[in-house]
């Protein structure tokens, strides 16, 4: 993970690209769709427009959540990324109804494409431009873990392929095949409504405080148990918050350590921690091994075992 400055920086980088290539894209796409009349290229340019307007969304979204945190929301802002892969969840559905509304149309009523070969250019500009955001996007999720960004790149993911459906759809109708143009609309329409389900998921889980994958959240207290003298750790709690991760977890340290040297031990696992996972923020609490409330193990192992309060 990258600092938080540099986060910033790719982030408002990656929405402002996401915005500029959907207007590129909506207008060449609604030149080609009104000389070429092709339903495939109506469900481009459909797609174009929700795209403009969640990205549009998403930069004032990201921009919200990069705010710091305040006295009335002390995690910070980070969830409105979530909220924004929602609310582009809901842009997708409506492309999907509108394209498939307009397909199903085009097969009652089917009618000769013009210009295809218009149709066909504008398709191909339309492909190297998404597959070059998709490789910048993919740079920033890799960095960021941004939620908003990974939904968008889920969107523009679905966007490739609509694009390269289209471009065959005018390829055949160029032979005569305008059938075809419908067809590969309407499945076109039933893909993206497949997207906008699993992005609706991964932002409703974020909303409602999913813990991180067990495989890091076993990570994150091996990583704690390494520091020299504690004896265990449970009741480890994650959530994500934008590109922040909220960690709490106690440590098992000897009842008679003093206090002094209980703190610095808290210090060294969150340390610990945050030497591989630097976007989180880690809250350590120490509790005697001796203490009522700790979930002892018998026998005690030589070497610290974690276990989370979740554990499959």
């Amino acid at each position: 993970m990258s600092t938080p400055a540099e986060q910033a920086r790719l982030l408002k980088l990656a929405t402002t690209a996401s915005l500029s290539i959907a207007g590129v894209l909506i207008v060449a796409k609604a030149a080609a769709w009104w000389f070429s009349g092709s339903v495939s290229l109506l469900a481009g340019l459909t797609d174009s427009l929700l795209d403009g307007a969640a990205s549009l969304f998403n930069l004032l979204a990201v921009r919200y959540a990069l705010k710091p945190a305040d006295d009335d929301h002390r995690y910070g802002h980070g969830k409105a990324e979530s909220l924004a892969g929602a609310g582009q969840a809901l842009f997708i559905t409506v492309s999907a109804i509108l394209i498939g509304i307009q397909a199903v149309n085009r097969l009652q009523n089917p009618e000769p494409l013009g210009t295809p070969l218009l149709g066909i250019a504008v398709m191909i500009l339309s492909l190297v431009l998404t597959a070059g955001l998709l490789l910048f996007q993919h740079r920033v999720i890799r960095a960021t873990g941004s939620a908003v960004i990974r939904a968008d790149s889920l969107h523009y993911r679905s966007d490739l392929l609509l694009n390269s459906s289209i471009l065959i759809a005018l390829v055949l109708s160029a032979y005569g095949w305008d059938s075809l143009d419908a067809l590969f609309g309407l499945g076109i329409a039933l893909y993206i409504f497949w997207s906008a389900l699993g992005i609706a998921r991964d932002s409703f889980n974020v909303l409602m405080d999913q813990e991180l994958p067990y495989e890091v959240s076993e990570h994150m207290l091996a990583l704690a148990c390494s520091v020299p003298q504690v004896l265990g750790a449970h009741d480890l709690r994650t959530r994500i918050s934008g590109s922040s991760w909220f960690v709490q977890l106690h440590l098992e340290l000897p009842g008679e350590m003093t206090l002094s040297e209980a703190h610095r031990l808290c210090d060294e696992a969150e340390a610990a921690i945050l030497a591989e996972y630097p976007q989180a923020e880690v809250l350590v609490h120490a509790d005697p091994l001796d203490a009522p409330d700790v979930p002892h193990r018998h026998p005690l192992p030589p070497a610290c075992r974690s276990r989370t309060s979740s554990e499959p």
